[in-house]
């Protein structure tokens, strides 16, 4: 049997690049947030804040056509990848979250 052997070096940087990511994504968000706080914060002291509604008949859509093409693209790169096996819920998960809300917006009455 051939078997390969991963250096420590390798194996730290495989690991630490999830969190690195989730790290930068949470300080993004963060950010962003508070960008959108302190505009808000700023028009009501200047008089000029508008309150919209939201749109959950866009956002409905929107969310789910993104669920639905990341699900199917991570189903077929895990089926590829290691065939029928628990690693296939990380695509079927966000493909049916996806699908229920397209189904969502389709089967609302909206105006």
């Amino acid at each position: 049997m051939n078997e390969k052997v991963v250096s420590e070096a390798a194996q730290v940087v495989f690991s630490v690049v999830p969190i690195v990511g989730i790290v930068m994504g949470g300080i993004v968000v963060f950010f962003s947030l508070l960008w959108h706080h302190l505009e808000v914060k700023k028009q009501i002291l200047m008089g000029t804040f508008k309150r919209e509604k939201f749109n959950l008949k866009a956002y409905s859509l929107l969310i789910g056509l993104l669920l639905t093409g990341i699900g199917l693209t991570l189903s077929v790169f895990f089926i590829l990848l290691t065939g029928i096996s628990p690693a296939l819920l990380g695509g079927i998960i966000p493909l049916s979250l996806g699908i229920c809300l397209i189904i969502f917006y389709r089967l609302n009455d909206w105006k």
